[in-house]
């Protein structure tokens, strides 16, 4: 280059090498002060392009794990189901069958999502590194903030599409049927059940689920006796089967006028949805019914008249109930959709072949029996007691930040 010199130098970072990069030296002053300021800048931008390389490189690496996730998620017969499922659709009289019709869209829905996901993931690898080597060659530094927050997320992605794989179970892909309990302890321990109903419910939320109230009991000044929710949408009893267990609280309390330190416990029961009531057979002489009045809020009607339902397993002294809706049907309905979900979820819990060999064990809502510890004061830490995943940030959890401590469970299961 005319009018200028150009020195070269070495660079080292983090095990890589760069050979003389040259700096050019503008040939009127070669002032110490001058040379060492550009120099400086020459470095901050050549450390800069290597963590570009460092970023692309780790995109490479990347790449075949898409193709196996790709063959993981079975991408191609879904592809053929869909198409499948479309021309099904578009025939004469397919929704004068209404029952059938909601669920080949509902079929239909989640195939798209896995495709569209997966296509998703593609794309923003492409992105990534168009942006890697439109940066090298550039030399542009001011991509790199950029670059960092959008390979995280990408990363975040990747895992947890890997880790829905992980979902083979009988029922994983089905809806999940959550039921909460306090322990003893009264209004402290009623208060940390309400807790928990509403960090699994923002957890739904953050994940694009709905859902559904089926059966709640107010505490006797604060929070919850027991409630039973459903959360609809693909893999969510997969993904929450790792939470079913007791959960222990550890805080000052709010309701001790003398500010002393309580230890709380809570039962969270996660069942799987059992759609097909073929697949779960109820038989009558097996279940005891009660009626009731339903206690609480629900208008007029749902305080006097006897609508509340509750259903007793018979064989292994199960027990559910549900007074949410205003029909004694469908308080019913809910009853038999809970009880068959908790068959289901004993029956794959204890690898039994048939509902028959079920044996009604009752969950100790105690100390020992924990699961997981959320402890307020005197430090804040979150910990799983199965994996030893943890972490401080305990807002953020109650919140439902609660895929770290899933993902955990699901590597942990997968690693034997």
């Amino acid at each position: 280059m005319r009018g200028k010199k150009q020195i070269k130098i070495a660079i080292y970072k983090a095990g890589l090498f760069v050979y003389n990069s040259k700096v050019d030296v503008g040939a009127i002053s070669l002032a110490e002060t001058s040379l060492q300021r550009r120099i400086n800048r020459h470095l901050k931008v050549v450390m800069t392009m290597l963590e570009f390389e460092e970023y692309k490189a780790k995109l490479n690496a990347a790449k075949p794990t898409l193709e196996v996730l790709r063959g993981a998620l079975k991408l191609e017969a879904a592809s053929k189901e869909i198409e499948e499922l479309e021309a099904m659709s578009a025939r004469d009289g397919f929704w004068n069958d209404v029952e059938n019709s909601q669920k080949v869209q509902k079929r239909l829905k989640t195939l798209k999502s896995k495709v569209e996901s997966y296509e998703k993931l593609c794309a923003s690898w492409d992105d990534l590194y168009a942006l890697c080597e439109m940066a090298i060659e550039e030399n542009d530094a001011s991509m790199l903030e950029e670059l960092q927050s959008e390979f995280a997320a990408f990363s975040e992605k990747a895992e947890a599409m890997r880790l829905s794989t992980l979902l083979t179970g009988e029922y994983d892909a089905n809806n999940a049927i959550l039921t909460f309990h306090a322990g003893a302890g009264g209004t402290e321990a009623q208060d940390w059940a309400s807790m928990l109903y509403r960090m699994y419910n923002m957890w739904a939320e953050r994940h694009g689920y709905k859902v559904k109230l089926l059966d709640y009991l107010d505490g006797d000044e604060a929070g919850i006796k027991s409630a039973t929710i459903m959360i609809e949408g693909e893999n969510a009893y997969g993904f929450l089967k790792s939470e079913h267990g007791v959960h222990r609280l550890v805080r000052v309390s709010p309701f001790d006028a003398a500010g002393r330190r309580h230890t709380s416990f809570a039962a969270v029961e996660v069942m799987p949805e059992i759609a097909d009531a073929g697949e779960i057979e109820l038989r009558e002489e097996d279940i005891k019914m009660d009626v009731y009045r339903s206690s609480g809020a629900g208008g007029q009607k749902v305080n006097k008249t006897s609508s509340a339902v509750r259903l007793t397993h018979i064989p292994t002294g199960i027990v559910v109930s549900s007074q949410v809706e205003r029909s004694h049907f469908q308080n019913l309905e809910n009853c038999r959709n809970m009880l068959r979900a908790r068959l289901a979820e004993i029956k794959e819990r204890e690898h039994l072949e048939k509902i028959s060999d079920i044996k009604g064990v009752q969950m100790k809502i105690e100390w020992g029996s924990q699961i997981r510890s959320y402890v307020f004061m005197p430090y804040q830490l979150v910990k799983d007691l199965r994996t030893e995943y943890e972490t401080g940030n305990i807002q953020n959890v109650m919140d439902g930040d609660l895929d770290g401590f899933i993902n955990a469970f699901l590597s942990m299961k997968a690693a034997g």
